[in-house]
């Protein structure tokens, strides 16, 4: 493999990590912060990207990405509106809300399990014609998805210093805390997964508009490859400001693709893949714990041998 191959390999990880990393942003809120295990996050992520493609395909490029928020949005609050509503354990309300938008994104999508968008005016091409002759021409895809991350851990950044969000992130530290403080962990948990949600259509609606189709499987095993990357950046970033941890998020995203395209690389079968993504999260989830238990396994040898050579 050439120097130019390894280039294009490392800025295509880069992209994917980038677009990616908005969902796994998402997860920081809802899972980190609000201390909910959102299942939804396969079928959301393929919501937004149904419903940017249909937009823009439409003639309407720009309004794709409010458009696929705000289906976010409402796919977060019926997920929250069945936890706190309905009695609904929070692990079952996302299963059930992913398993139904499954069948709304095939309506969405006309029917149909592909939409083509090679013909179709995008974020991505609007800016590649912008930046036709400049030396910048090349780089749209990773401006794009660099300006919607930057965005996102700003506001992020933000929202999580003012009022609602130190209630969110109260609520997710102690609920019963903030139920005698006079506020509504309703209220938050649903601002909070509205939110989380939204990031994650706003991905998927990149991730369509970045690779020109979109497929019913789009988004199929995201919530794994989201949870590696963030327990992958909390190794690196555990504690901190809210800044600094969201940074960590996005890096530990970049890195769980590179990771991905180095497997690649060795002409791993597709079907492997996924397994892939698991062994990541295993390892990403018991390496603290694993870590524990070095010193205990060097005394436990060093008295082994010690007898043994006594």
């Amino acid at each position: 493999m050439d120097l130019n191959s390894i280039l294009a390999l490392g800025e295509n990880a880069l992209q994917l990590g980038l677009i990616s990393s908005l969902t796994v942003l998402a997860l920081f809120l809802s899972y980190s912060m609000l201390n909910v295990c959102d299942l939804s996050t396969d079928g959301c992520f393929t919501l937004g990207a149904t419903v940017g493609a249909v937009v823009a395909i439409a003639g309407h490029p720009l309004l794709s990405i409010p458009v696929a928020m705000a289906a976010g949005v409402l796919s977060g609050f019926i997920t929250a509106f069945l936890q706190t509503k309905m009695g609904i354990n929070s692990l079952l309300a996302g299963i059930i809300v992913n398993t139904g938008l499954y069948s709304v994104n095939i309506a969405v999508m006309g029917n149909s399990s592909l939409l083509n968008m090679n013909r179709t005016k995008t974020v991505f091409t609007m800016l590649k014609e912008a930046l036709a002759d400049t030396p910048f021409s090349q780089e749209y895809v990773l401006i794009i998805a660099l300006i919607a991350v930057i965005l996102v851990v700003i506001f992020l950044s933000l929202f999580l210093r003012t009022k609602l969000g130190l209630a969110i992130r109260a609520t997710g530290d102690n609920p019963d805390m903030v139920r005698s403080s006079s506020i509504n962990p309703v209220f938050t948990t649903i601002v909070g997964l509205c939110i989380s949600n939204s990031f994650t259509a706003l991905s998927g609606c990149l991730l369509a508009q970045s690779q020109k189709s979109v497929n019913i499987d789009i988004g199929t095993g995201m919530v794994t490859i989201a949870l590696a990357s963030l327990l992958i950046g909390g190794i690196f970033i555990k504690k901190g400001k809210i800044p600094l941890r969201a940074v960590g998020v996005v890096f530990g995203s970049i890195i769980f693709r590179v990771i991905y395209t180095i497997a690649l690389r060795f002409d791993m079968p597709a079907y492997m893949l996924k397994l892939v993504s698991s062994i990541i999260v295993i390892i990403a989830i018991s390496a603290p714990y694993l870590k524990s238990k070095i010193p205990a396994l060097k005394r436990r040898f060093a008295l082994k041998f010690g007898k043994e050579a006594a």
